[in-house]
């Protein structure tokens, strides 16, 4: 049996604040190794953003070269990376042929040659046995040529099928294999209508006008493996199209996320899909609340981080700025290591003005949001009713997100 592996939204070099991620990256990547070789994969997929800017740090670099250098070491014969929306495409392809020496073909963005994305997979016999299409993130240049005057909905609608002609366009290169009976996978770096993101994800065009639904890929493709939202899921309830998701949380809005890298099994078609959970090795944590219940809450917290200490996001709804707030919450963790760092976030709840006294500012630029606006709006209602009612608003975003995307 073929066994493929596939991951995606490494987002190497990411920092959450000011603070790095470079142990918690290196802790999977170490932890991926080790996988690779207990499942005995073939071969591997990293479907996108590698890094988290196209200038990657050198810290950045070091961990992704080193991690292709293990995988050298593993019963893993071919490795398959396409760029993402974060990732440069120079930056990516600039070491392509002599990474394709070790069997690790780059493919960073549209090649001059639309056969290049089409990489037959063989046995040692020299046999194929599977064919990925290693179709990178699409940018506009590749899928559509800018008119003049073109209103949004035009602009949408060429888009749309100017991402749906590329994949179409592989059918012709796809026949005599899957006149053989060679099972065929292909990738993308794209938002899919029918899934559901966690808000930390960069648009990949404007108003994510670029996303096509499931039913839109040729059935040629046996298995798409698809990156840029960092939840895992399907597309559209096909159970062959699937993210990865991000391997580890990003920011809090994943703290609740599951993190997974599925495995893909083949006997001349796909046999199964088997996510695996990728070894947790730092806590997020988000509270929120008045300040009683955000101490209280904290002071609650258990030892859960099995290697990292912990990192606790408080979300503080009060009606006056709390000046030492960090002062005061940091003190209650002077007994507790497994909790490293606290981020704090204060959101207003002040008394309605009149038109006249004009917008109230948010305490950051960054507090610009729904649930800012919701919260201003609720000012004139009990504490207890607040909670309740944010909950509530929490879970029709959610909703919302899911239905409209």
């Amino acid at each position: 049996m073929l066994k493929v592996l596939h991951t995606a939204d490494w987002h190497l070099g990411k920092r959450l604040e000011q603070f790095e991620r470079t142990a918690e990256h290196q802790h999977f990547l170490d932890w991926l190794v080790d996988t690779i070789e207990a499942e005995q994969i073939d071969v591997l997929i990293l479907a996108g953003d590698i890094f988290d800017t196209g200038t990657p740090s050198n810290t950045a670099l070091k961990l992704y070269y080193q991690f292709l250098w293990k995988v050298q070491t593993t019963c893993c014969r071919e490795v398959i990376i396409i760029g993402g929306n974060h990732d440069s495409i120079t930056t990516l392809n600039a070491p392509q042929d002599l990474l394709k020496i070790f069997n690790v073909h780059v493919v960073g963005g549209v090649p001059d040659i639309f056969s290049d994305q089409i990489i037959p997979i063989k046995n040692t016999a020299g046999k194929v046995e599977l064919v990925v299409c290693a179709i990178p993130f699409l940018r506009d240049k590749d899928v559509r040529l800018s008119i003049a005057g073109e209103t949004a909905i035009d602009l949408e609608a060429r888009l749309k099928q100017g991402i749906c002609d590329h994949y179409n366009k592989f059918k012709e290169h796809l026949e005599r294999y899957k006149a053989e009976g060679i099972p065929v996978i292909a990738t993308g770096h794209l938002f899919a209508a029918g899934a559901s993101s966690c808000g930390t994800e960069k648009d990949i065009h404007v108003g994510n006008l670029g996303q096509i639904g499931g039913d839109q890929f040729p059935v040629e493709f046996d298995y798409i493996a698809l990156g840029h939202l960092h939840r895992p899921q399907l597309v559209n309830n096909m159970d062959h199209i699937r993210y990865s998701g991000s391997p580890i949380p990003l920011s809090f809005s994943e703290a609740e996320d599951s993190k997974v890298v599925l495995v893909l099994g083949f006997e001349n078609e796909l046999k199964y899909i088997r996510p695996i959970a990728v070894n947790p090795c730092r806590k997020l944590i988000r509270i929120q609340g008045d300040l009683a219940n955000v101490k209280a809450e904290l002071e609650l917290i258990p030892d859960q981080s099995p290697i990292f200490p912990a990192w606790v996001e408080v979300q503080l709804l009060t009606e006056t700025l709390v000046h030492d707030l960090a002062e005061q919450l940091n003190k209650l963790i002077e007994n507790k290591p497994f909790i490293d760092q606290i981020f704090t976030r204060q959101h207003r709840l002040t008394p309605a003005i009149s038109m006249e006294e004009g917008i109230m500012e948010p305490l950051h630029l960054t507090d610009l949001d729904l649930k800012s606006v919701f919260i201003k709006r609720c000012t004139s209602l009990r504490e207890e009713e607040v909670r309740d009612l944010l909950k509530t608003f929490d879970e029709a975003i959610e909703l919302y997100t899911t239905q409209t995307n």
